[in-house]
């Protein structure tokens, strides 16, 4: 299970503000009235139709010629923190960061572009250089909101909870109407009586956290199963996170408590694994399938950017999760019969306000489709619509260019997908 939506509403909240720093404090391209340069105002016009490639490659031959003209390296800066900004926007964090950096060095007294770098870094999990430029922009500008949030983040991506409830807290009070700000805080509390007694087991690509009273070898098998799923899965979507993954093993009515899931809920990843195992006493195939289902997800969020629709992130980790342990279909077999589908559109966003009966459905039809979607295409297809989601396609327009070669699209698939598991259950 995944709480996607809830986490980029978040995340996009804050950075909608971020985004609103940029290009205020400082001139652009068209504010240097009077400029006596022809080609400075073919420059500004490049810059008015978005062409901000073109713009860079002119202010710097210009710079070339007259690099002590503080305007020609405002302009630049200013053309670099654009495309910067449109990086960001397409989620290109790493191209982002680095025409940040530039306008930075073009321009040194603006903190915004120090900020939206951190924020470029942040957001493309270089947690720890995020850190760094945050801290060093904060050290010039204490009181803001946006800097308090993104570190505060990054505390508590790291599991640094009782940081992060400080930072946010500031960040809260400096914009008490920000939802997004109160819902982290709050979030980080409720988490933080059970983790802060929690035990870590550090392994090279997962930090799991678990109950002083669990039994130590617990964690032990846990990162076993995890290395398994991060070769498998990696190798079937050619994708292996670099960051490293917390994992926090709760009670059951600790997972309750800490994450507000749904009684369903057999685990969750919100850019941490959540699971409901702690004090097991031995792994077994169903442990394995959870933990197999939610690294899953670890994957496919990074593929795509979380730009992902429930039922192609559920479907493709119950794919990986039914190879440690497969169990019937028994409620897409009656739906199939019945024709009683539930509409994919209505699995592409949140589940959690699905009941026990359709949230059985939803996973089965979403593995089934899933499952077709590798067996008919391959694994590299699928890998290719996952990355169009992450250059910010809708999932329409991700299948249609994936599977062009096939004539397909989203309405084709699922038809295909019906007409093929009619059969099946006819037999």
């Amino acid at each position: 299970m995944t709480i996607r939506k809830t986490c980029q509403t978040v995340f996009l909240g804050l950075l909608t503000a971020a985004l609103g720093l940029l290009l205020l404090s400082h001139p652009t391209p068209g504010d240097c009235a009077g400029d006596p340069f022809t080609f400075n105002t073919s420059s500004r016009e490049l810059m008015k139709k978005g062409e901000y490639e073109k713009a860079i490659e002119q202010l710097q031959d210009e710079l070339n010629l007259f690099p002590y003209l503080e305007n020609v390296k405002n302009n630049l800066a200013g053309a670099y923190a654009a495309l910067g900004k449109r990086h960001l926007e397409q989620k290109k964090f790493d191209e982002a960061a680095e025409n940040f950096d530039r306008a930075m060095k073009h321009f040194p007294e603006s903190l915004d572009f120090a900020i939206m770098r951190g924020i470029a870094l942040y957001s493309g999990k270089r947690l720890d250089e995020a850190a760094i430029v945050l801290e060093q922009a904060r050290n010039k500008i204490e009181n803001n909101a946006v800097i308090l949030y993104y570190l505060g983040r990054i505390r508590y991506d790291t599991g640094n909870l009782p940081e992060a409830i400080d930072l946010l807290g500031k960040a809260l009070i400096l914009d008490p109407e920000n939802k997004g700000i109160a819902e982290l805080l709050e979030k980080a509390r409720r988490q933080l009586p059970t983790e802060s007694r929690m035990k870590k087991e550090v392994g090279a690509k997962f930090v799991i956290s678990y109950d002083e009273g669990s039994k130590s070898d617990s964690a032990d098998e846990v990162l076993k199963v995890l290395d398994t799923a991060y070769n498998r899965v990696g190798s079937d979507l050619f994708h292996y996170p670099v960051a490293t993954i917390p994992v926090i093993l709760y009670t059951r009515q600790e997972y309750q408590i800490a994450t507000d899931s749904p009684e369903w809920s057999g685990g969750q990843y919100d850019g941490k694994i959540r699971l409901p195992i702690g004090g097991m006493s031995k792994m077994n195939p169903i442990l394995r399938r959870v933990l197999t289902h939610e690294y899953t997800h670890v994957v496919v969020g990074e593929l795509t950017k979380n730009n992902c629709p429930g039922w192609l992130n559920e479907g493709l980790a119950e794919v990986e999760a039914r190879k440690e342990l497969d169990s019937p279909l028994a409620a897409l077999e009656t739906a199939t019969r019945s024709g009683s589908f539930l509409p994919f559109s209505s699995l592409e966003q949140s589940w959690t306000s699905l009941d026990s009966k359709n949230i059985m459905l939803a996973y089965q039809q979403s593995y089934s489709i899933a499952k077709f979607m590798v067996s008919n295409y391959s694994w590299h297809k699928v890998r290719e619509i996952l990355v169009n989601l992450g250059d910010g396609m809708s999932i329409d327009r991700s299948i249609a260019k994936a599977l062009r070669d096939y004539g397909l699209d989203y309405n084709t698939i699922v038809l295909a997908w019906q007409e093929q598991i009619a059969s099946e259950y006819k037999k």
